[in-house]
């Protein structure tokens, strides 16, 4: 390709100015650390919205005098509106820029978080944070691809990290922020906190993040996605992972959407008090770090089986009386939650041969469906019978996930019988 005209006289014989091609990020370059540092505040502003209500609802039950299972209804809608537009946003991306893609998102979430507060009813509340989890999708649907391809291969998993990081401390800061802040000035006053402080991580990111250099945008072909989403959905293996991912989020939506009314009603505990109850999360965060030795030394299917009985024990042990127990109960929840998403989560990418950023979107929805689930059905359970009821429904949903791995197990056997015998018929 010719060089572009700048105006200036082109004398014969003359050396053509040439232009260094741009590396792609490493560790310990200018770029990388500006990139890093404005996907973390991107994660976190994001996941602090994304659940910002969820450590309020008794209050907001209070507040609005409604029941646990209409007040869900504010963290479901969230994140099923997140479910419902990751895929297509992902496309969008594609199209569009990841960059442009991620500041759209992350300005428009921002500023709905704004209005939160100031929702006249429960009605206008859900509807908000709707929009606010739909807008929330443009973050993951945009943000594996751009670091994909701006980071040099060997420093992807380290930058990934740091963004899922953020994603793990957003999560929970929003609900310690929205806590305390409540538990001074009201539930409303909870959600203004938790909204200024994502406004700064916005403005963080907007002047941190580095222009993609390495974006090349495709057509949109709807027939093409279609294929590849039809594809990736007729893989019993990719199957078996989503409904995984789905029922590990049941059981964490149901618990983390319920534990505040049960913490308020039964100890009386303040909401800057339950707000912090959420720093168990920190648990989570170490145990998925853990999983990728978990899965060296086990299997994936052996960490599976290690992560539902982690699970499945810190449910019964919360049935206890006792606030000790309870919160221990949580951190084994917790800690099984996270090693079990995330050994279903890298095991998408592996599993999938081609359309990657759908197979992994296609699990992000999978997911976030489970997480609104579970926190309707956790909440309603809850109002009907009490906290026994929730941690009966997150069981089943643990004997779901024990049922796909078994199922995954024997036919995965049966596949290296069939390859044995053609093997010996040949």
């Amino acid at each position: 390709m010719p060089p572009a005209h700048t105006g200036a006289p082109v004398i014969p014989g003359a050396s053509t100015p040439s232009f260094p091609t741009p590396e792609p990020h490493e560790p310990r370059s200018p770029g990388y650390r500006r990139m890093s540092l404005a996907l973390f505040a991107a994660g976190l502003a994001t996941f602090a919205l994304l659940y910002s209500t969820q450590a309020l609802l008794p209050a907001i039950s209070t507040g609005f005098g409604v029941t646990a299972g209409q007040a869900s209804w504010t963290v479901s809608a969230a994140t099923g509106a997140l479910a419902l537009f990751v895929l297509p946003l992902s496309a969008l991306s594609e199209r569009f820029g990841r960059t442009r893609m991620m500041t759209w998102s992350m300005v428009t979430a921002v500023a709905v978080g704004l209005l939160v507060p100031f929702a006249p009813n429960l009605q206008w509340l859900v509807a908000l944070r709707a929009v606010q989890g739909a807008a929330i999708a443009g973050i993951p649907a945009s943000a594996m691809a751009y670091l994909a391809e701006e980071v040099r291969p060997k420093a992807l998993v380290g930058a990934i990290g740091l963004f899922v990081a953020g994603n793990s401390i957003g999560g929970m800061s929003g609900r310690i922020v929205t806590g305390w802040a409540a538990q001074a000035w009201g539930w409303r006053g909870g959600l203004l906190a938790v909204g200024l402080m994502s406004l700064v991580c916005a403005v963080a990111f907007l002047v941190l993040l580095p222009p993609a250099r390495f974006f090349r945008p495709a057509s949109l072909n709807p027939r093409a996605v279609g294929r590849t989403v039809a594809g990736h959905l007729r893989d019993p293996l990719l199957l078996r992972l989503y409904g995984i991912g789905a029922l590990f989020m049941t059981v964490f939506g149901a618990v983390y959407t319920v534990i505040g009314y049960r913490l308020a009603e039964e100890f009386s505990l303040g909401q800057g008090v339950i707000g912090s109850v959420f720093l168990v999360y920190l648990v989570g965060t170490a145990s998925s770090a853990a999983a990728g030795q978990l899965v060296a030394r086990t299997g994936r299917r052996g960490a599976l089986y290690l992560a539902v009985t982690t699970t499945a024990a810190g449910l019964l042990l919360s049935l206890s009386d006792t606030l000790g127990a309870i919160l221990a109960g949580l951190v084994l929840i917790t800690a099984g939650f996270f090693a079990g998403h995330a050994v279903a989560s890298s095991s998408v990418s592996r599993t999938a041969k081609t359309g990657r950023a759908q197979a992994s979107a296609l699990y992000q929805s999978a997911y976030y469906l489970g997480s609104s689930a579970g926190g309707t059905l956790g909440a309603l359970a809850y109002h009907a019978a009490g906290w026994g009821a929730t941690v009966a429904l997150a069981l089943l949903a643990v004997l779901g996930v024990v049922t796909i791995t078994l199922y995954g197990s024997h036919a995965a056997r049966a596949e290296r019988r069939g390859t044995h015998l053609a093997a010996v018929a040949r």
